[in-house]
């Protein structure tokens, strides 16, 4: 694991939906860099295998709940100094299937989190907001100054989600920062279930010598980004204390973006280390998603000058990690 300058240590941290992909992640950053953590998960898309090292640490809390219930974050935030929002309904589609689950979540259950943040006056909330608000944009890159209209609920929520934590700091000084998730990929990420993302999906039916199936023609890009760097963003953003990064929101990216084509075709040659038959798997295209965007590149210029952010893995050597991680923990079960 890369190491973070300017690393959140020695204080008590709510990660919500600390179970979950990114948010595991986070709770095993944090418990290695000397932090108390409360986790708060209700295990609707976050796994309890996820955080089943952590259960028997001194330092690491669980509390078993839901963002929509006020007295649940009220009592997750107690003697907390940071909190790291995680906790969302994640994915387009499923949002498209049932906007209203999400926004019960990803606004009311956020609403629920920012209150009780202001009441027991925590030090800073960091929370995850989506490169899904950048909508129509079709600017390239993709800067946080310039946004289109939303493609899909979710899209909608996450920039809720924004205005939300822009009045709490307005209104009630709340320190806030968001940082907009590029597609994110790394260790622990579910490649099962409906609403899978695309790397974890992929590389499962490889394994198993399956067409992966690309939607539309392999063209549409990603700015994959891998979870070391969201990490890095979320220690940063914890830490600044540069009064022009309160109150913002920052691209948690790489810069730098890959067609679905060549994404499958380097999955494979790293998977091909470990099986030389996955080399020659074909690849399946199926209709477009709706609510898709068909680009997306960050500039991530404005995180670089605020928060001194520098990715420490790009591409290729994220899937080389992603991959080797694949392999030994999730072979068994997909074969």
């Amino acid at each position: 694991m890369s190491e973070i300058h300017h690393s959140l240590s020695n204080s008590r941290v709510l990660v919500t939906g600390g179970a979950g992909f990114i948010g595991s992640n986070l709770c095993e950053n944090l418990l290695q860099h000397g932090n108390e953590v409360v986790c708060l998960d209700n295990f609707s898309t976050g796994k309890r295998e996820n955080i089943h090292a952590f259960l028997g640490q001194k330092n690491f809390t669980l509390i078993e709940g839901d963002i929509r219930d006020a007295g649940v974050c009220a009592r997750a935030m107690q003697g907390v100094d940071v909190v790291l929002q995680q906790a969302a309904l994640g994915s387009v589609p499923r949002s498209i299937n049932d906007p209203v689950t999400s926004n019960e979540v990803n606004v009311s259950g956020f609403l629920n989190v920012l209150v009780a943040a202001r009441d027991a006056k925590v030090k800073r909330l960091v929370y995850a907001a989506s490169s899904s608000t950048y909508g129509d944009s079709e600017t390239l890159p993709k800067t946080e100054e310039v946004i289109g209209k939303p493609l899909s609920p979710y899209a909608v929520t996450k920039y809720v989600n924004e205005l939300y934590a822009h009045v709490f700091r307005l209104n009630y000084g709340l320190d806030t920062i968001g940082l907009r998730y590029f597609n994110v990929y790394g260790r622990r990420q579910d490649p099962n279930g409906a609403y899978a993302a695309a790397i974890p999906k992929f590389t499962q039916a490889l394994m198993r010598h399956e067409s992966p199936v690309i939607n539309g023609d392999g063209t549409n890009s990603r700015d994959f980004t891998y979870i070391d760097n969201v990490i890095r963003m979320n220690h940063l953003a914890a830490t600044t204390t540069n009064p022009e990064a309160i109150g913002e929101v920052f691209n948690t990216a790489v810069g730098d973006r890959t067609d679905l084509n060549m994404l499958v075709s380097l999955l494979k040659s790293n998977l091909a280390e470990y099986d030389p038959a996955i080399a020659s798997v074909p690849v399946t295209h199926g209709p477009a998603r709706l609510g898709d965007i068909p680009h997306s590149l960050a500039s991530i210029d404005k995180a670089r000058r605020i928060l001194g952010y520098e990715p420490s893995h790009h591409l290729e050597a994220g899937l080389k990690e992603a991959v080797s991680w694949y392999w030994e923990n999730l072979r068994e079960k997909s074969l």
